[in-house]
């Protein structure tokens, strides 16, 4: 088994080839795929082998050696029928990695033949689909003409043998995937809001929204705005049953969208759990056949997105019960909460992270917020730490949202202070987050960081749900003592008063060179007397 942290090195030592080439968002894209096409090939030699020797090869040379005499075969049409029905993908054995690794040591490595093998993949199966689009490998970043190009990639290709997948269980090699997509996120800062949210809010989101659920065989988790889908695949670890979750998610953007589905294969996500859509969440509802409610909805939307809040979308199921109300066009937070909370199921829960302004702004978003709360939707407010996320250093919050339940109470909890400060970010550790997760199971008030609000509460503040008017977080100023300050400025003024003294005497000792300093000398003297 390769260790964690040697397969954070190797991963991480891909990326030193390509940097300095082009920005962290670019090679990003090039080093995770490489990753994922090294995953696919050597997790397809491995099941070539065990179907030809009924067991795991020693290593992948071994495998490959195997995979080439069987093609020569008359079995071989029979072989590959057999692997494209559990992999859903064939590679000739000129396409695997081991075949690129052997030309890029041998100074004979052509890009083409690494293309025709991502075309084979995605050619194999709907699943695979324009999944190495974004791998650019005629792009000019790489080097200038054929030849430079081609030595760059063989490069990455090279340092990648040190990623011992074989061994590797598909949770070690997919945390460790996500870890690359957190460094990546670190580096390219507000670009990467699209795709990663941070560990310790994630880790809150899944389970606040797993919470009760956990023994659930065949849970169905869903995200909107998935984007690596880091957010939907946390939820396995707080599952007892994590193989059988079934993951449903959407994202706008399409290297983001391919980044998601690369990510739940490395997780070891079998094919048929996975309901992936590259599309636009807002404009057109999805999924609106088959399973259309989920168990689980986690979301971190873009804060305070443009949308068009066009006219027809008053008739949309999703935002029609709210009083004729849409979000505005300006901040489409609430569209993407209602969106969500239109997803989930009556015994479900959803959480969501959203900039605070949508617990106390007015007009329609006031508006909805009321019909919320009238409605008993909103079960918790949860103030995080300024600086967490890598595309805001603005405060933020998670709103937990429940379907016909009873009472209209509103936990409130202010983690606004439970961080460790880093370089760039701040940071929540696990004794934040299971702090959190303590407030939230509890549901009582405690002093200075949770507060459980009556409806009547609520309703007193004008259906405002600003934190601070709920969880008083303010410190008493300590009583001044009228005599002790009296007796201190009185010492002040005797302790002055020997200092003048014991400076008057030392300027009156003063010879003068000339009358001119003496003059100015004796005039400071007089002002010291008076003082």
């Amino acid at each position: 088994m390769a260790e964690g942290k040697d397969l954070l090195q190797v991963l991480w030592s891909g990326a030193d080839v390509l940097r300095g080439k082009m920005d962290a968002n670019e090679y990003k894209t090039y080093l995770l795929g490489l990753v994922f096409y090294k995953y696919l090939s050597d997790s397809y030699l491995v099941k070539i082998y065990d179907l030809i020797m009924d067991e795991n090869p020693n290593s992948l040379e071994e495998a490959q050696h195997v995979y080439e005499e069987a093609m020569k075969s008359d079995d071989a049409e029979e072989l590959l029928n057999e692997i494209k029905k559990s992999k859903h993908y064939t590679l000739e054995p000129d396409m695997t990695y081991i075949s690129m690794l052997n030309a890029a040591k041998n100074n004979s490595f052509n890009r083409e033949k690494l293309q025709a093998a991502f075309n084979r993949i995605e050619e194999s199966d709907v699943l695979f689909n324009g999944l190495f689009a974004d791998v650019d490998l005629y792009s000019n970043r790489l080097g200038t003409g054929d030849q430079k190009q081609s030595a760059t990639i063989a490069e990455v290709i090279k340092v990648l043998d040190g990623v011992d997948i074989i061994h590797t269980e598909g949770d070690v090699l997919g945390n460790a995937y996500e870890y690359l997509i957190g460094q990546f996120a670190s580096e390219t800062g507000k670009k990467a809001g699209e795709f990663y949210t941070p560990h310790g809010p994630a880790q809150i989101l899944c389970r606040i929204a797993i919470s009760g659920q956990e023994g659930k065989k065949g849970l169905q988790v869903y995200d909107p705005c998935m984007g690596s889908s880091s957010l939907m695949l946390s939820c396995r670890n707080y599952s007892k049953e994590p193989d059988y979750i079934k993951y449903y998610g959407q994202e706008l953007m399409p290297s983001t969208y391919n980044l998601a589905r690369m990510n739940m294969f490395l997780h070891g996500v079998l094919p048929e759990n996975q309901h992936l859509r590259n599309g636009d969440t807002l404009d057109a509802d999805w999924p609106t056949d088959e399973e259309t409610e989920f168990d689980v909805v986690t979301m971190n939307p873009p804060y305070s997105a443009n949308w068009s809040a066009a006219e027809g979308f008053k008739q949309d199921e999703r935002f029609m019960d709210y009083g004729g109300k849409l979000a505005p066009k300006s901040k489409a937070d609430y569209a993407f909460l209602l969106h969500g909370f239109y997803h989930l199921k009556q015994t479900g829960t959803m959480a969501i992270v959203l900039p605070h302004g949508v617990l106390f702004r007015g007009a329609a978003e006031g508006a909805i917020r009321e019909t919320l709360l009238m409605n008993g939707s909103i079960y918790a407010v949860i103030g995080l730490p300024s600086n967490m996320f890598y595309n805001t250093s603005i405060p933020t919050c998670i709103v937990v949202l429940k379907k016909h339940r009873e009472g209209r109470d509103v936990l409130f909890i202010d983690a606004s202070k439970m961080y460790e400060k880093e370089k760039k970010q701040n940071v929540m550790r696990e004794e934040h987050i299971d702090r959190v997760l303590e407030l939230y199971t509890a549901r009582k008030p405690v002093d200075k960081v949770a507060y459980l609000a009556s409806f009547e509460d609520i309703k007193a503040n004008d259906y405002n749900l600003n934190i601070p008017r709920y969880v008083d977080t303010s410190e008493e100023e300590p009583e001044v003592d009228i005599r002790q300050l009296s007796a201190s400025i009185r010492e002040t003024n005797r302790a002055i008063k020997e200092g003048n003294g014991a400076l008057l005497e030392m300027l009156e000792e003063l010879t003068f060179a000339n009358t001119e300093t003496k003059d100015a000398v004796e005039e400071f003297i007089s002002v010291l007397k008076e003082v």
